[in-house]
């Protein structure tokens, strides 16, 4: 399978998405995807269900300030469809607790967007990101019974590494991918 992905500085393109920085502005639209408790509930670490446009506006704001300057590709991006122009998921890519040494790969997306291969399209640009910035392995952290997630981390060409309880105190499957194994043939 062939992929594109272009990064001009925080943006990152791909056929059918734009990752850009999140803004403050985009919070009703934020709601679709961590208003759902479908959504909510596997999110790790737990997070509960936003209904409030303020509150998300709020934690989109605390997220920009989060992951300027850390010397590292972290950070949290919101992913428009390119057809639409509409805001359908969000994108990350964070230090792993405890000491944040370990970079997670993370995407959620709204319901009307499941089922068309997004999250592996963005798991696959946010590690070409990361690459691209000199590290050299990243993780997802999938919750039990999490089948989608599963799923998605393996199309992406992560390999599962096992279990763990070491991050978020909750016991999660653990995938990685190396630098070196991106776009590699399966």
């Amino acid at each position: 399978m062939s992929h594109r992905v272009t990064i001009d500085g925080t943006t990152i393109e791909t056929q059918h998405l734009r990752l850009r920085p999140w803004q403050p502005d985009d919070a009703v639209g934020a709601l679709a995807i961590y208003g759902e408790a479908d959504v909510a509930r596997w999110l790790a670490p737990a997070m509960d269900r936003i209904d409030d446009p303020e509150r998300m506006r709020e934690i989109i704001e605390r997220w920009a300030a989060e992951h300027t300057g850390t010397g590292r590709p972290t950070g949290r991006w919101a992913i428009d469809d390119l057809d639409s122009g509409k805001l359908v998921g969000a994108g990350q890519i964070l230090g792993l607790p405890p000491e944040g040494e370990d970079l997670e790969l993370g995407y959620q997306f709204a319901p009307s967007a499941w089922g068309r291969g997004l999250g592996s399209e963005t798991g696959h640009a946010l590690a070409h990101y990361a690459f691209s910035h000199d590290e050299e392995e990243v993780f997802a952290v999938v919750r039990h019974g999490n089948q989608h997630g599963i799923r998605t981390a393996r199309e992406i060409g992560m390999e599962w590494v096992g279990e763990t309880t070491k991050y978020y105190d909750l016991r999660l499957q653990v995938f990685r991918l190396r630098k070196g194994d991106l776009d590699v043939p399966g």
